[in-house]
């Protein structure tokens, strides 16, 4: 407890000294005190109940005047979390091999998988996880499906990305991540009507959005071109972290021996850029996981603390005191000890 006013509490002695000459000064002297009876009786041995009351009450005021507070220190951690939606390629193209994390031969699909799980909720190692991001998944061969809308259930979501499977229907097959990107990219802008409904609270640490696309071919079916995708994405401040997984034996050099892009990639290369992401390659285990500690490292939370002291006013508590004091010592002296003059 603190004091706003501390040298008011400097008054108690003197206002008490004052009260006690004024009563000095109004008693009576008398040459000896043998005529008084040696015990009071009856309820003059109660008269002295008034005045210590109406004393307190003297005494709480000039506490209340003080101004006593109660202060008490509170930290809030701010968190400016991510929204990130999640594309995966599951046309029938991802189910060739390339070495796992054990070394041996994996199809694409499986390596995706188990990469996009430690991405989202850690590996122990490499991957710390996004426990405090809004993470969405959407998977697209010739069509974009929404998986999971973007949620804080991360759990669940895990379990989502391990049950994928390759689009084994001819019908359906192809590589359509144009409309994924657009899909994408219009659930993220969604994100601005969601702040203002019920859901406000746990979307409103948002402030960074994310599209991570991770696919092995050329964009050869779906309505929107890449690039027509890309320039939503970045009309909508969402930026693009593309990610080819391919064969690094079949990479196109040029004349000096360097690996050059492939046209495909060269678009991924494009609308990374146009957005203000990266575009990556990978070719196995290790390469891929490097890629997505890069962006993991990229695109990271912001914490903060702030403290800051909250002061409740007390002064009410030592005046409901004095009042009550007062209010008892006048009760007092006109019913039970009135003194009659």
């Amino acid at each position: 407890m603190t004091l706003l006013y501390p040298w008011v509490i400097a008054l108690i002695p003197l206002a008490l000294w004052l009260i006690r000459r004024r009563r000095d000064r109004s008693s009576v002297t008398v040459p000896s005190l043998s005529l008084w009876p040696e015990k009071e009786s009856g309820k003059a041995r109660y008269l002295w109940i008034p005045i210590a009351l109406r004393r307190l009450a003297i005494i709480c005021i000039l506490v209340a005047l003080a101004r006593p507070q109660w202060t008490s220190q509170h930290s809030l951690d701010i968190s400016e979390g991510i929204a990130i939606q999640m594309l995966i390629d599951v046309s029938s193209s991802m189910d060739m091999d390339v070495q796992d994390f054990a070394g041996e031969q994996s199809s694409r699909m499986e390596v995706a998988k188990t990469m996009v799980s430690n991405f989202i909720a850690g590996d122990g190692d490499t991957l710390t996880g996004r426990p405090n991001d809004l993470i969405g998944l959407i998977t697209f061969a010739r069509y974009a499906d929404t998986r999971s809308p973007l949620t804080f259930g991360h759990d669940a979501l895990v379990q989502i990305v391990k049950n994928l499977q390759i689009q084994e229907r001819p019908n359906e097959d192809g590589t359509a991540y144009g409309d994924a990107l657009a899909l994408a990219a219009a659930r993220l802008k969604k994100l601005d009507e969601l702040k203002h409904g019920d859901f406000r609270t746990d979307i409103d640490s948002v402030q960074s959005r994310v599209i991570i696309l991770l696919t092995d071919g050329e964009n050869n079916s779906g309505a929107h071109l890449p690039t027509e995708a890309a320039g939503l994405a970045k009309e909508w401040d969402c930026k693009i972290y593309a990610i080819s997984l391919g064969d690094s034996n079949f990479a196109p050099t040029n004349a000096a021996g360097q690996e050059t892009l492939t046209a495909a990639e060269q678009v991924l290369d494009h609308i990374s850029k146009e957005t203000g992401g990266i575009f990556r390659k990978a070719s196995d285990y290790e390469s891929l996981l490097s890629v997505y500690a890069e962006i993991d490292k990229l695109e990271r939370a912001e914490f903060s603390t702030r403290s800051y002291d909250i002061q409740s006013e007390c002064f009410w508590l030592p005046l409901s005191v004095a009042l009550a004091s007062l209010l008892v010592a006048l009760s007092l002296e006109a019913t039970i000890l009135r003194v009659v003059p």
